[in-house]
């Protein structure tokens, strides 16, 4: 089982004790015992990374940032905790027999030796129990079960769960069934793309020195513009976005009955917090329910019955503090509960809107940048748009950008390949799209993957909640969205995959858009995330009613896509021995799930872009386990600088295809 609690990254205020405090969230694995239930757990918009490992057994292991509260809700749907490595699977005698093709079988050779990978299927389907072999150099040989892939009801084929090491170089793969299946095929090697440029001497890279605030990633598009001002501008994206801000709140009461939430009019930033609310007892018989504004105190004098005992109950305290006027905010029962409890008297509660981040974080609405690296900023040259952090807790992706940035700029003078790069590309570079988010994240809640805007009503905006709030970004575009019907995506406000109130309802995705639609010469694109190792691009949603993806790209797009990514792995690998799996490699449909409104179908499909997604942070190999190990969204520095390296320098192969790309 992997369980790490998300801790702060900067000192910690003092904790808030009692019912207006968060859950503490987690990054747990969790197993479900076959395809379906992994479907009802996506459905439910629990918080999935996409790091999602089929077991040999039929269960699905999936990494996740749950609460105690919110593991408790998926036990329902067959989600637990996982356990230590499954039993292999064993052959059933009675399979019917059938027929095995291999789809793929290749080997590569990382920083930890030699590793197979086989795909293989059966015209059994699912039921197939299917078992490699394999004879590599020097005598070497070994067997695994595979696994059956099973997305939405659909079978994909059989894989190994995760490569295998193996003692040479695998050249022969035989699959069994259980049935009597059989089929053979020669290893290739993988990813065996175009070999990334050579460095010349005096190459200059290794920029990124720690993991980067919203303000840091600022100062420093800022500061290679005025070092490159020849080669660079600044463009400041259109839309501002909410800000690292909240409304100021107070919980007083007793939940559930008898307390109310009361939130100020005016952010917390603004004036909220310098809010305070008391409920008095007036120590007198038949008094009634008063409330009196002085200042910045608000007080409740309770009503009380004939013999001074106050009577007021949540709803009448609530009722009447919204009847009053100027006092600068709103009040409710606590989750829609009726209030029907007797309030009691209460010293004055101060309200706050539960930020952290020092007085120098500004809270006002950002301006995203992006930063325009060429010669030729003219529109003559083919585009290329790197983008970050859509989600908050990702904080390595940033750093591939910042990395890449600094190398083609750095370089420019003394390289002739990346003088060539600038030459014939025209590049947009965002570091972060969700700026606050990602303060939220670094200051507040570690696990944060969604923007600040909170759509949720009153019910679920209590101050317990606001680790809940928020939009995915990356569930917000517009092609293949939940709002068409596709898979992949939640209507619910608290969900980690929250696609909001409507197609674009948030900024953050209309900027991302806006430099689609301002720079038509932009034809290719790189959404940065993490974590898991993954390299994919469109289609990235279906429907789940038959599994109906987005039209699959051309066969000869198709091509160009995979023929591209593996150029750009090679690149990946050349740094540190990082191989993006091939099983991990392809449309997001086929590698992953569906992931319903998201930026590179709508750059695809609207805008003619190829749109790839980095999922940085493969699984590292732990030898004295044998097995792959997650690293997480916020790995110690060491490792995330180690992935920032990689890639970047896939990023640059990236440029590297755009430059050579002719439109047909």
């Amino acid at each position: 089982m992997v369980l790490t609690t998300f801790a702060a990254a900067e000192p910690a205020a003092p904790v808030i004790a009692g019912p207006a405090d968060p859950e503490p969230a987690s990054l747990v694995t969790l197993s479900v015992p076959g395809q379906a239930a992994f479907d009802r757990l996506v459905a439910s918009g629990a918080d999935l990374t996409e790091r999602v490992r089929p077991q040999p057994d039929g269960s699905i292991q999936v990494d996740a940032v749950v609460t105690p509260g919110q593991l408790d809700g998926l036990k329902s749907l067959g989600a637990t905790l996982a356990p230590g490595a499954p039993a292999q699977a064993r052959p059933r005698a009675t399979a019917p027999k059938d027929q095995i093709v291999i789809e793929r079988a290749v080997w590569f050779r990382s920083r930890d030796g030699y590793f197979l990978s086989v795909e293989a299927s059966s015209n059994a389907g699912q039921a197939a129990t299917l078992t490699v072999t394999w004879k590599g150099a020097r005598g070497s040989d070994g067997q695994a079960p595979m696994v059956a892939y099973v997305d939405a009801g659909a079978y994909l084929g059989h894989q190994l769960s995760t490569p295998v090491p193996a003692d040479g170089r695998p050249r022969w793969v035989t699959v069994t069934s259980a049935a009597g299946g059989t089929a053979e095929a020669r290893v290739k090697e993988w990813p065996d793309g175009e070999r990334p440029d050579r460095e010349g001497r005096g190459y200059q890279r290794d920029f990124v020195t720690r993991y980067m605030t919203p303000a840091q990633l600022d100062e420093r598009v800022k500061s290679l513009h005025r070092r490159y001002p020849g080669l660079t501008e600044i463009i400041t994206l259109p839309y501002r976005t909410n800000g690292y801000r909240r409304h100021a709140q107070a919980l007083i009461g007793t939940p559930p009955a008898a307390a109310v939430v009361i939130t100020s009019a005016a952010y917390g930033s603004e004036g909220g917090n310098d809010l305070a609310v008391e409920l008095a007892g007036p120590g007198a018989p038949d008094r009634p329910l008063r409330v009196n504004v002085d200042g910045k105190l608000i007080t409740v004098s309770l009503a009380t019955d004939g013999s001074g005992t106050p009577v007021s109950t949540a709803a009448q305290v609530a009722a009447a503090i919204n009847a009053t006027e100027g006092a600068g905010v709103t009040a409710t029962t606590y989750r829609d509960d009726a209030g029907g409890g007797v309030m009691a008297p209460a010293p004055p509660a101060q309200l706050s809107d539960f930020l952290q981040a020092p007085a120098g974080v500004s809270r006002e609405p950002a301006r995203v940048l992006a930063l325009r690296i060429g010669t030729h900023r003219d529109g003559s040259r083919t585009g290329v748009l790197a983008y970050a952090q859509e989600h908050a807790r990702e904080w390595v992706t940033p750093l591939v950008t910042i990395e890449a940035a600094e190398r083609l700029l750095r370089n420019h003078a003394r390289d002739r390949a990346t003088r060539r790069l600038l030459e014939r590309t025209d590049i947009f570079i965002v570091p972060t799209v969700n700026p606050d988010g990602a303060n939220y994240s670094f200051y507040d809640f570690n696990a944060q993957r969604k923007n600040m805007t909170n759509h949720c009503p009153a019910a679920q905006s209590d101050p317990a909640a606001r680790n809940t709030w928020g939009v995915d970004v990356n569930r917000n575009y517009a092609v293949g969205s939940l709002h068409d019907g596709y898979f992949g995506a939640s209507a619910n406000c608290q969900s980690g995959t929250y696609a909001g109130p409507a197609e674009h309802s948030e900024p953050e995705s209309r900027n991302v858009m806006w430099l689609a639609q301002t720079y038509p010469n932009i034809r290719f694109a790189l959404n940065v995330h993490s974590y898991g190792g993954y390299f994919m691009w469109p289609p990235g949603a279906y429907k789940l009613d038959g599994r109906v993806t987005l039209p699959r790209p051309s066969e000869q797009d198709l091509a160009y896509f995979l023929r591209s990514a593996r150029t750009i792995e090679e690149a990946i690998a050349a740094e540190r021995g990082t191989v993006t799996w091939p099983q991990q490699t392809g449309p997001v449909t086929d590698v992953l799930y569906s992931a319903a409104g998201n930026s590179a179908d709508e750059l695809w499909y609207d805008h003619g872009v190829y749109g790839w997604d980095f999922e940085v942070g493969a699984d590292l190999w732990n030898p004295a386990t044998r097995r792959w190990e997650g690293v997480g969204f916020q790995p110690p520095f060491s490792e995330g600088h180690a992935e920032a390296m990689e890639f970047a320098s896939g990023l640059i192969a990236l440029i590297g295809v755009a430059a050579d790309h002719r439109e047909r």
